[in-house]
């Protein structure tokens, strides 16, 4: 009001007019109405994985009623469709973690490299280039992705590496998979050197360091808050992929971490049973939900570590 006031006496008029009272209003209204729409769409995500871990936890409360949870989680043979079912979980999570392992070994070296070039090399206009055709790796349906390891990587091992290697096995779905979550590693990674202060790149190279021992010795290790977060975040859409796996792996639930044999994930089991005609309520088709919430608490585990490396090598410049 003081800065009406001393505005002047026609112009503290037009300010208090009702006219401009009126338009006040009318635009705090919208702005409500924007902050409320804004709310919503932030609540919505929130029920969304409220209503998710609802239904996991009901259905999985129901399928705990009749198999043991020790059982479930220490067992070495999983064979729910069979006429003498066993629940023991153990062969998903290790097919999961090892075509993941196998996936990160791929990914993260390359992911590294790329975004290593990308952010200290490459010229703009390089990098304006090279970073679309990049990212259409992610854009590739994962059907294509499953066959193309089942018809083209995994005949290529046999005939150049491992002649003895199985038509399916989780050593091709995991290069594959790999492949495709590049663009996660190296575009987060670029982004993370890239937001990296100039003044210490300046500072390496001012008492005689390369290009190459700024990158490696300077950028990386100012960045690994953020390239830790790809990395995560690379695990988390590996363990959760599902076509790939299902296609190329063989889906046989094998207790091994050997990846040259033919393995079962999380996912491949869940997209192999929901698909089938397993009656809705047996507990077969139980069995599903139980599995998806040890993937939920899997993929909570890795965002958890990530957090904590997020916070505890968090660079503030």
């Amino acid at each position: 009001m003081a800065s009406i006031a001393s505005a002047g006496p026609a112009t503290a008029a037009r300010l208090n007019s009702p006219q401009a009272r009126a338009r006040r209003q009318r635009q705090r209204r919208r702005e409500a109405v924007i902050e409320a729409l804004l709310l919503g769409a932030a609540a919505v995500s929130v029920l969304v994985t409220a209503a998710i871990v609802a239904v996991l936890l009901i259905e999985s409360a129901l399928f705990f009623s009749e198999v043991s949870i020790w059982k479930f989680i220490t067992g070495t043979v999983w064979t729910p469709l069979f006429a003498d079912p066993e629940y023991g979980i153990l062969p998903l999570v290790v097919g999961t973690l090892v075509s993941s392992a196998v996936a990160l070994t791929v990914a993260l070296p390359l992911g590294l490299v790329i975004a290593i070039y990308l952010s200290e090399f490459a010229d703009p206009r390089v990098r304006e280039t090279l970073k679309p055709f990049l990212e259409l790796l992610s854009g590739i349906p994962t059907v294509v992705y499953g066959y193309f390891a089942l018809l083209f990587v995994s005949p290529l091992l046999r005939a150049t590496v491992l002649p003895d290697l199985p038509g399916f096995n989780v050593l091709a779905a995991g290069i594959v998979m790999g492949i495709m979550i590049i663009p996660y590693i190296s575009s987060l990674s670029e982004d993370a050197m890239r937001a990296v202060p100039n003044a210490l790149r300046e500072a390496s190279l001012a008492i005689g360091a390369t290009r190459f021992q700024t990158a490696i010795k300077v950028v990386l290790p100012a960045a690994f808050s953020g390239l830790a977060a790809a990395a995560i975040l690379a695990i988390s859409r590996a363990v959760g992929e599902t076509m790939i796996v299902a296609i190329a792996a063989g889906q046989q639930p094998n207790l091994t971490i050997d990846p040259t044999e033919p393995a079962a994930t999380i996912t491949a089991y869940i997209a192999q049973v929901a698909l089938g005609d397993l009656p809705h309520g047996s507990i077969q088709y139980q069995s599903i939900f139980a599995a998806g919430l040890t993937l939920m608490l899997m993929t909570l585990g890795f965002n958890l570590i990530g957090h904590w490396l997020r916070q505890r090598y968090r660079e503030a410049y």
